[in-house]
């Protein structure tokens, strides 16, 4: 198994001893700039994913790195050799398509070997090699079946072990569950996580969901606008986002507006309790609290209070959602098991200051 690689949350996210180094990369469309001067590090057997809503630039630097867009300006190493002297089907590095792109008329078999048999492979190597993938991600019965006999979470399979059989340096992965309905993407992204591992390849996924994101990678860069917005372990991002973009994006927060004041975000007449995590705060700033961070308690405790709107139970956990004056949009309370409050109840809340992130700026 391999070993994850750590770096500090940050823009960039610096490496010891980087796989891929993305220097300054800028690519634009006509007035549009896709990608706007994008520096990363990406560690050798490193599980990284490329976040952010469309039309953040992602994809293009998934397309520059596969070598099917070229950058306007920037560098692009793996290693020490510079990708971008190379066409794409010389460079070390595998695409896996969200279509999955699979050839019909075609076997399993036959659909994992296609790119060794185009490289000229000797036979038994490649039977040796086509039967080795096949076990790894669990196909070694379906051999002999065309795409069309396979399930949407089968075909995904072989589109990855067309992809790994090439043994690249470097597997680029484009949306590749987005087709799979919501219990086998589940399932898919443990597989996707394990096999990862046990090849030892490194992984660049490229997907809007977060979810998928905070569940199988390393480390994550957030992007939006065609620039890095924050790079950082799954845990970081949540717990330490560096501004509101990212604090937003990632998972569900409930959000307050006023001055930066000490102790936290000044409301009114009153200051909410939170703190700075990436620096001094000062002028017009936001509150983050993240629905589990709050707990219901008593008046004399309280820190915000409000009227219950709703409760949601989802087996597991519930949710309330409650109208506090001044907030745009209802406040969300979450807890393990059944709800503790109904409609229509005055309810009190308060949260611990240390997980309120204060961030600076209200735009």
């Amino acid at each position: 198994m391999t070993t994850s690689p750590t770096a500090p949350a940050g823009a960039t996210g610096t490496l010891a001893h980087p796989l891929v180094r993305i220097e300054g990369v800028s690519r634009r469309f006509g007035d549009v700039v896709a990608l706007d001067e994008v520096s990363l590090e990406i560690a050798e057997n490193e599980f990284f994913a490329l976040l952010g809503p469309s039309g953040c630039g992602k994809t293009t630097l998934l397309r520059v790195l596969a070598g099917f867009e070229q950058p306007d300006s920037g560098r692009v190493l793996l290693g020490e050799d510079d990708l971008l002297g190379s066409p794409p089907n010389r460079r070390p590095v595998n695409l896996m398509f969200q279509s999955y792109a699979l050839f019909p008329h075609m076997s399993v078999e036959r659909n994992i070997a296609y790119g060794l048999e185009r490289e000229g492979r000797p036979k038994a190597e490649i039977r040796h090699r086509v039967d080795e993938v096949l076990v790894t991600v669990g196909l070694s019965g379906l051999a002999k079946r065309r795409p069309s006999q396979l399930s949407g979470g089968q075909c995904q399979r072989v589109a990855l072990a067309r992809a790994i059989v090439k043994r690249p340096r470097l597997l680029l992965l484009d949306e590749p569950l987005s087709a799979l309905d919501r219990k086998v993407r589940a399932e898919m992204q443990l597989e996707l996580k394990r096999l990862q591992h046990e090849v030892g390849i490194t992984f660049v996924v490229v997907t809007h969901d977060q979810e998928e994101a905070m569940s199988m990678a390393d480390r994550i860069a957030v992007m939006a606008d065609g620039r890095v917005q924050q790079i950082a372990a799954p845990i970081d991002l949540y717990q330490r986002p560096v501004n509101f973009f990212v604090a937003d994006f990632i998972g569900t927060s409930n959000v307050f507006t006023g001055v930066a004041a000490e102790g936290g975000l000044r409301v009114g007449d009153r200051v909410l309790p939170g703190r700075a995590v990436n620096g001094p705060v000062t002028g017009p700033a936001r509150l983050v609290v993240r629905p589990e961070d709050t707990t219901l308690v008593e008046e004399s405790q309280s820190l915000v209070s409000g009227r219950v709107l709703e409760t949601q139970f989802y087996g597991g956990v519930s949710t309330v959602a409650i109208v506090v004056e001044g907030l745009s949009e209802p406040l969300l309370h979450t807890r393990p098991g059944v709800p503790e409050a109904h409609r229509d109840a005055i309810v009190h809340l308060a949260w611990d200051p240390d997980k309120a992130v204060l961030l600076e700026g209200t735009s």
